[in-house]
């Protein structure tokens, strides 16, 4: 009798440990949609580790938007501090050299452990995430639901800057630029009527619409269409949609999930947020974002492009 209730004892205690064990690892995984990524973390997660002295926050928003509110102890990094200005056209990820000098004056230290959130579904946010993996820097964390949802769970902000004291960051020696495509390999894709997935609006994909920065309206040769903002609850929490949600939207974009893929969109921002999706979300593999995106495309009057309808320019 008494050793039945012992191996009963034992049983649950170890049950207890292995499932306490499963709780540490996945401490900074989403709790809500069950998302299997470490690159996510959940704001009630977030809340119980501020105090780690080995996170910085980045808010990555317009500048005027942090100067009104920010989480305490913020850094501001906007699209123009990631971004190479020596092209003809707009937009290009920033060099090597640009991030070291940024992140030394912003007082990042290596070993930090970045957390970035945004106002707009993280489309931003992954923008500095994709470029940062294109380096080997790892260390990042997605805020999911961003500023809104921090106040939404009780949160302070503050307009108060942070003081910073200057570091020595660097980035390594080889970078592998994993899911980042040029142009000249993209012009090899449409030849190869390799799968290309224009992450824009309708408007935009049809050429419709013409956004500032572009120089005509129009897509990529052989590309299909899906809007970035169909991956979250746009009109809501600005959160990613369910796992299965997510499936169903990109489901037959592909044979399997190990095909390339290439993404792009008006300057490489929103297709960073899809490309995000793909891979950490939904396990495909080889999926590149195209840096210039339409930007750089519609510079070159050599390159074939595709128009449905005629243009009105705009923002």
């Amino acid at each position: 009798m008494y050793w039945k209730i012992n191996i009963a004892l034992t049983i649950i205690i170890l049950s207890s440990c292995a499932q306490q064990e499963t709780n540490n690892s996945a401490e900074f995984l989403t709790s809500e949609k069950s998302f299997q990524t470490d690159y996510l973390i959940e704001v009630d997660a977030f809340m119980s580790k501020t105090k780690n002295s080995s996170f910085k926050l980045i808010d990555f928003r317009k500048k005027e938007n942090y100067e009104q509110e920010h989480l305490d102890g913020a850094l501001h990094i906007w699209r123009n501090d990631i971004e190479d200005t020596t092209y003809a056209y707009e937009g290009m990820m920033a060099s090597k050299n640009q991030i070291e000098n940024l992140f030394s004056d912003l007082g990042i230290n290596n070993s930090d452990t970045l957390v970035v959130y945004d106002d707009n579904g993280l489309c931003d946010a992954t923008r500095l995430w994709w470029l940062l993996q294109n380096y080997d820097f790892t260390n990042v964390k997605l805020l999911h639901g961003g500023i809104e949802e921090w106040k939404t769970k009780g949160g302070t902000v503050t307009s108060e800057i942070p003081v910073v004291t200057k570091t020595s960051f660097e980035l390594n020696d080889s970078t592998s630029m994993k899911y980042y495509i040029s142009k000249e390999k993209v012009k090899q894709k449409v030849t190869d009527n390799a799968i290309i997935l224009d992450t824009r609006s309708s408007d935009e994909f049809s050429g419709k619409r013409q956004k500032k920065g572009a120089s005509k309206a129009g897509r990529i040769p052989n590309s299909i269409n899906i809007d970035w903002a169909q991956a979250i609850d746009y009109n809501g929490d600005k959160k990613f949609k369910s796992l299965e949600e997510l499936t169903t939207i990109y489901d037959g974009i592909a044979k399997n999930k190990e095909e390339p893929i290439v993404v792009y969109c008006h300057s490489g921002v929103r297709s960073a947020h899809t490309t995000f999706v793909l891979t950490q979300l939904l396990g495909y593999t080889n999926v590149k974002n195209y840096d210039g995106s339409w930007t750089e495309w519609s510079h070159y009057n050599d390159l074939e492009f595709k128009q449905d309808t005629i243009t009105t320019i705009n923002n």
